[in-house]
């Protein structure tokens, strides 16, 4: 039974490009929501131990787990090392885009004895609808055991002999695997209740391996860093919700910024930026039809906006802006870190900064693939409601929950809004109000310079007024709003080196309490992948190199990342974060570049 909270880090994830599970080192599935990212959970004990149902397989006796992916895949591998055996589990689901409506949500794990013979243990007790709401459970002879509620039902098949748990909230089994033998288990939401044919497994692992592996030939990457930078890209894949091509901040929901504080969010949901980079990154790569996907995704947001209600920052996976936030009161919260938040109150904010975000990946798009007259016409509608609205005070990229403020880097992305809305107008001879956009750009670029640059300090500050720095302003000459030497920025990413960085870790901000939340967090991955990327164009190579593989010890045994870094080198956040590896990707990308031309 599930009853202590394995660290955030000590888990892999799978998933069928609608959803994901959470596998941890000691064989639990500890969250899973079915059928979709945002769905209400099945397995959440990740969040509470003793109400968040789980499904542990794992072997019986004193072991030391190792869990790896089978090689550019998203097949996690979990080894059990006894004193007598050696036992493996195999957990995959099954990617299905060719045929939606044949898509089946499945949950597949594999029980193998490598060597000798090995005792395994299954538990399996689902807690449905976020634990709300009762269910039954049945056995059925040859199949498995059913679980059914008035929130669902699924079908548990297996070989295996189970019996109910003596609370009669789940099933479980012990069994012995002889060397060379396989048992396996799969579970189906909404299936149907039939037993397992010979060979079912099995043919499903070689259908997933098979299209993992596809996926990733198509990547030009072929630098440095290939294994940290494929696994990157597998797991942004992951996160994209393949029926609408919207991608997920992260799949998981109030995994605490910090132990016991209240700094936990929703992440289950597309926010423009967070995609609009991450698409970024999937190109630099080769991986163009995730970026067709979300660029129809985009335009049809811009599509349903009007003057009188602009676009969200977020949506859901299928685009509905209305995501209500409510609090999960009978859920303890990961290791006690409460409340446990369902739904996201920001997206009622406004980040003026998603324009900026939007209009540089359409442009990098646009360099590929040229973009169509009818996401042309949509976005020149949102730049019109950008030009009455950009000097308006907002929450900004950091979502504070405290007063607005005319953030520095929300004008900073104005003004990449408009510039990349001049290339694309220019390059392709597209009609655009071109003076009228320029006049605006250059407006919001005097105001950066003049109004946001304190000379005292000798950088850039969060904004007009404020004396703190703020690591999104790493991105200056990312964007090409600054060039890589030019004095003013140098001075800042100084500044930012002294006051945020420590041993390769960045820190959004200095808490001061003027993002209106209590409490402290960890550092933020994405800007200490930023802050390699300044160094890198700023021509700092050594240290570059130096600051990103030290952040590469920072992810966990699988290579992958949640969204902070703990005092203790623990991840903090939500997790895995699409942020973080797009980052890394960007990172690693133009730092092999800049290494190649300096070699």
């Amino acid at each position: 039974m599930a009853s202590t909270y394995l660290p955030i880090e000590e888990h892999g994830v799978i998933g069928d490009l609608r959803t994901v599970a959470l596998v941890g080192t000691d064989g639990t599935v500890d969250w899973y929501c079915p059928g979709r990212f945002d769905a209400p959970s099945l397995f959440a004990s990740l969040l509470d131990a003793e109400r968040g149902g789980f499904f542990s397989l794992a072997a019986r006796t004193s072991s030391r787990p190792k869990q790896l992916y089978l090689p550019d895949t998203n097949i996690l591998l979990t080894r059990y090392l006894t004193r007598d055996s050696v036992g493996e589990v195999t957990d995959f689901m099954v990617p299905e885009t060719r045929d939606l409506t044949a898509a089946r949500d499945l949950l597949v794990r594999q029980v193998t004895s490598v060597r000798g013979r090995t005792g395994f243990r299954l538990v399996c007790r689902p807690a449905f609808d976020y634990g709300r709401v009762p269910h039954d459970v049945g056995l059925v002879d040859g199949v498995g055991a059913v679980f059914t509620s008035p929130a669902g039902a699924f079908v548990l098949r297996t070989p295996v002999p189970l019996r109910v748990t003596d609370d009669g909230r789940g099933v479980e089994g012990v069994f012995d695997v002889d060397e060379g033998e396989s048992v396996d288990v799969v579970l189906e939401w909404r299936g149907e209740v039939r037993p397992l044919q010979a060979g079912e497994v099995d043919a499903l692992l070689t259908r997933t391996s098979e299209y993992w592996h596809r996926w990733v030939a198509t990547s030009r990457y072929r630098g440095r860093w290939r294994e940290m930078v494929q696994r990157s890209a597998l797991t942004l894949k992951l996160l994209v919700y393949h029926p609408t091509g919207a991608l997920v901040a992260a799949p998981t929901t109030s995994l605490p910024e910090q132990l016991g504080g209240a700094r936990n969010w929703d992440y289950r949901y597309a926010w423009l930026r967070d995609a609009a980079f991450t698409v970024y990154g999937l190109m630099r790569l080769g991986f163009l039809d995730e970026a067709t996907a979300f660029m129809d995704w985009v335009q049809k947001r811009c599509d349903e906006a009007s003057v009188e209600k602009d676009v969200s920052i977020m949506y859901s996976i299928d685009g509905d802006p209305d995501l209500p936030e409510s609090v999960l009161e009978h859920f303890e919260g990961y290791r006690g870190s409460r409340p446990v938040r369902v739904g996201n109150s920001a997206v009622d904010q406004r980040q003026i900064d998603v324009y900026g975000e939007v209009m540089d990946s359409v442009y990098l798009y646009n360099r590929r693939v040229p973009i169509s007259y009818d996401l042309w016409t949509a976005l020149g509608k949102r730049l019109d409601w950008l030009a009455d609205h950009w000097q308006e005070p907002d929450e900004g990229v950091w979502e504070v929950r405290g007063p607005r403020q005319r953030f520095t880097y929300s004008a900073l992305m104005t003004w990449v809004a408009y510039e990349r809305a001049l290339r694309v107008a220019r390059d392709r001879g597209l009609p655009a109000p071109t003076e009228k956009w320029r006049k605006i750009a250059n407006k919001a670029h005097r105001f950066v310079q003049e109004d946001c640059w304190d000379p005292e300090l000798r950088a850039y500050v969060m904004h007009p007024g404020s004396r703190s720095l703020d690591a999104s302003l790493l991105v200056m000459p990312l964007v090409k709003f600054a060039g890589p030497t030019d004095p003013r920025f140098l001075s800042t990413l100084d500044r930012i080196g002294e006051e945020l960085v420590s041993d390769s870790l960045v820190s959004r901000y200095a808490i001061t309490g003027h993002d209106g939340l209590e409490g402290e967090e960890g550092t933020f991955n994405l800007c200490s992948f930023w802050y390699v990327e300044a160094l890198t164009r700023a021509g700092r190579l050594t240290e570059a190199r130096i600051v990103f593989e030290k952040m590469l010890t920072y992810s966990n045994h699988l290579g992958l990342y949640a969204e902070e870094i703990g005092p203790s080198g623990e991840a903090l956040g939500n997790f895995p974060q699409a942020f973080t590896h797009l980052a890394l990707i960007s990172a690693a990308v133009n730092l092999d570049a800049a290494l190649d031309r300096d070699r």
